[in-house]
């Protein structure tokens, strides 16, 4: 996008028209709604998938759009999975994924707007100057020559999905081989991802490049072909001079210097949802609104059902559209999800705490009912909603136990702790 379509008008609403506007042709290749995500819940083989997922061509699920947007919950994925199978033990590998979204979170949560920044030191050797902080144009515009980068590129800008093996390899490619900042390729995934999500997407960039790992990951051109079928390696300009082409011991000398001593994780501070105005007497609340946000597309939410006579609202936020350049594929997957929510639901565009008080004072609302999110940007809105409301928040079905704290420096020690109850069905 270029920086004069940052200076158009503002949407029109609903924003249908925004694809339009940005200049993009292209559909995603998975349909938002929740009868989407049942249809593509009730194809998922856990056994399959543990036994393939690392191939392009293996029994991937791409549930994350539904899981990132709150449409599928963790719990009622796993639910699924466990049912699935003759033995749990045969769905715990799927069950294991699930529980990175749920450590991501969670690290989210303490964090915030922090999943930014460099949680650790680059553990390649490599000063943070030797890394540019600008995505490179032949990487975006899929004229690097490597017919594997290039088709990735292209298969995200024009679908807003990336296998996640494709996904590593891009940032490995982007950070150790072009030396750029993984802040540049994040946005870029960001833009297009149709489960963008900043503590998934950033904080997985981070364990790539070893700012939140313990050592940086990379890959070479056998590992490419094995997982791919060589489809890209048969067909590329470059495949007599394949950077990739080389031994990890090989590459490991070429891509990186000596770094001594590896830093010690960073340990997540505690964090808490934000509370009820401490002024608001829950005994007296009578009328709520429901705030339905990015985090809550699900038409069968308990919120919705608890609440049938309530008032409901759903905010475009213009400015995170915009800012963050997000992509019409992201746009027309967030549309599909609301086409499904009930009729009564309102769409309204704008500032998200200025519209969410409009729309309390329009119903007579006396507080706000929301599913709890570790956004932010949701929960900044949230902030200045409270000055004038109470917001009362709900939690979305148990998919861990909640009742105590998890040690977050690593994902290997959250899951000793997890594995127990989110092997268990709710």
């Amino acid at each position: 996008m270029s920086r004069s379509q940052l200076t158009q008008p503002p949407l029109k609403f609903p924003p249908q028209n925004y694809p339009q506007q940005m200049g993009e042709k292209h559909q995603p290749v998975v349909r938002g709604g929740r009868k989407a995500a049942e249809a593509a819940l009730a194809l998922v083989d856990p056994v399959a998938y543990a036994r393939s997922r690392n191939f392009l061509d293996g029994a991937v699920t791409r549930l994350s759009p539904y899981l990132r947007h709150g449409v599928l919950s963790l719990a009622e994925v796993r639910d699924f999975a466990l049912a699935a199978v003759d033995r749990p033990e045969d769905a715990e590998k799927f069950i294991n994924e699930l529980g990175w979204r749920d450590y991501w979170q969670r690290l989210y949560a303490a964090w915030g707007n922090g999943v930014w920044d460099d949680r650790e030191s680059y553990k390649t050797g490599h000063p943070l100057s030797a890394y540019a902080a600008q995505l490179p144009e032949d990487v975006a515009s899929a004229t690097t020559g490597l017919q594997c980068m290039d088709s990735f590129s292209r298969e995200l800008e024009q679908t807003g999905y990336l296998h996640n093996h494709s996904r590593m390899w891009v940032a490995a490619y982007l950070v150790h081989w072009r030396h750029v900042r993984w802040q540049a390729g994040a946005r870029w995934f960001l833009q297009h991802l149709l489960d963008g999500d900043p503590a998934s997407n950033n904080l997985s960039w981070q364990w790539v490049a070893s700012t939140f790992s313990n050592k940086p990951y990379f890959f070479n051109r056998e590992n490419l072909e094995r997982y791919t079928g060589g489809q890209y390696c048969r067909q590329c300009p470059l495949r007599t001079a394949c950077p990739l082409d080389a031994s990890y011991e090989d590459l490991e000398i070429e891509l990186f210097r000596p770094t001594g001593k590896s830093e010690a994780p960073v340990t997540p501070k505690p964090s808490a949802l934000p509370p009820l105005s401490a002024k608001a007497d829950l005994s007296q609340l009578r009328h709520p609104l429901v705030w339905i946000h990015t985090d809550s597309l699900n038409p069968r939410q308990e919120l919705l059902s608890r609440y049938l006579q309530a008032p409901a609202i759903f905010v475009w936020d213009e400015a995170w559209l915009r800012e963050e350049q997000i992509s019409s594929k992201r746009i027309t997957f967030l549309e599909e999800c609301l086409a499904e929510m009930p009729a009564h639901l309102e769409q309204r565009r704008g500032d998200p705490a200025t519209e969410l008080l409009a729309a309390a004072t329009k119903g007579n609302a006396d507080h706000i009912v929301a599913l709890r999110t570790s956004d932010p940007r949701l929960l900044a809105a949230a902030a200045q909603v409270e000055r004038s409301l109470p917001i009362v928040w709900s939690s979305p079905p148990r998919f861990v136990d909640e009742h105590r704290g998890y040690d977050l420096k690593r994902f290997s020690r959250y899951w000793r702790q997890a594995q127990p109850s989110a092997m268990t069905t709710t």
